[in-house]
């Protein structure tokens, strides 16, 4: 004999499928994150990338890209800007759509921006496309199109590459790309003491640094995934400053984290995420931002 369902098992069939779908959607990206593991690998000519998985104090899976500046094929670039009547400077896009707008190797965030709300996953601002400012330096093609702030380190980049970091905001004549951060974490090799209340205050995060050695020609970028419970619950400053040092950085600026920190590399398959960025509390999806650092490189 034959089971028919009758029309009103269909009917709570189909109800229970139209409940369950936005859940299945909601935790599919969960799925996507990269593997907590050690590992390391060269990802183009003159750029090494490696993961460190960490489960003291907390679950944290940190990324470490190290780049010799002075490598043939190495190229810096960053979001460009174009200022408008409505006294915005540039239009948001996320990390992957500036590595394939520009035809990139490698992308990750860089200044604090605004405006920036985060309300809802249907609620939030910038969308990409949208218009936006950058705090801090920003120089793209030896245009600067943000203004110095000397509350928000620079790090520049000369027509040779050689990096340094600005701790007044204002870099030098003859910067080629630059973009800011907020603060700097070490400082002729020594790490910049903390406040009292700055240590209090010191919380596991989503981080992205960049450090580099005291030629100016070695750059690591640090960034830690942080706001994913029992994944990646991120770090504190102290400890990425720590990090930082552990490889032997002269100078370290701190970047713009949470929702921001992104990670992305171009592929044969197309531009790919090497981090779990988390935006609107949804895992692997990315925030549009203003300002990226990005470089050309040579396949291995």
């Amino acid at each position: 004999m034959t089971y028919r369902p009758t029309i009103k098992q269909i009917w709570h069939i189909l109800g229970l499928g139209i409940l369950l779908a936005p859940i299945l959607l909601y935790n599919i990206p969960y799925f996507l994150r990269p593997q907590q593991t050690n590992e390391a690998r060269s990802l183009f000519q003159g750029i090494a990338y490696r993961t460190e998985f960490r489960t003291n104090p907390r679950p944290t899976l940190i990324h470490i890209v190290s780049i010799d500046l002075k490598a043939p094929g190495i190229g810096i670039f960053v979001t460009p800007g174009n200022p408008t009547a409505d006294l915005t400077e540039t239009t948001a896009r996320t990390a992957t759509e500036f590595l394939k707008e520009f035809k990139l190797q490698l992308a990750v965030n860089a200044n604090f921006f605004y405006p920036c709300i985060e309300e809802a996953p249907w609620d939030y601002y910038p969308r990409s496309g949208d218009r936006v400012n950058n705090v801090g330096h920003a120089i793209a093609k030896s245009q600067a199109y943000s203004q110095p702030d000397p509350g928000f380190p620079a790090l520049c980049f000369d027509a040779k590459n050689r990096a340094q970091i600005i701790e007044n905001g204002t870099c030098p004549a003859g910067t080629a790309y630059a973009v800011a951060g907020d603060t700097l974490l070490v400082k002729n090799g020594q790490p910049v003491a903390q406040s009292q209340e700055e240590r209090k205050q010191d919380k596991p995060y989503p981080r992205a640094v960049a450090a580099i050695d005291k030629t100016g020609d070695k750059l690591w970028l640090i960034l830690a995934d942080g706001k994913q419970r029992l994944y990646s619950e991120g770090l504190k400053l102290s400890e990425i400053t720590d990090i930082s040092m552990q490889l032997g950085a002269e100078t370290v600026l701190n970047l713009d984290g949470g929702g921001s920190v992104t990670f992305a590399v171009a592929s044969p398959s197309g531009a790919k995420l090497l981090n779990a960025p988390i935006q609107n509390k949804i895992p692997m999806q990315e925030r549009p931002i203003a300002n990226h650092l990005g470089f050309y490189a040579r396949e291995n």
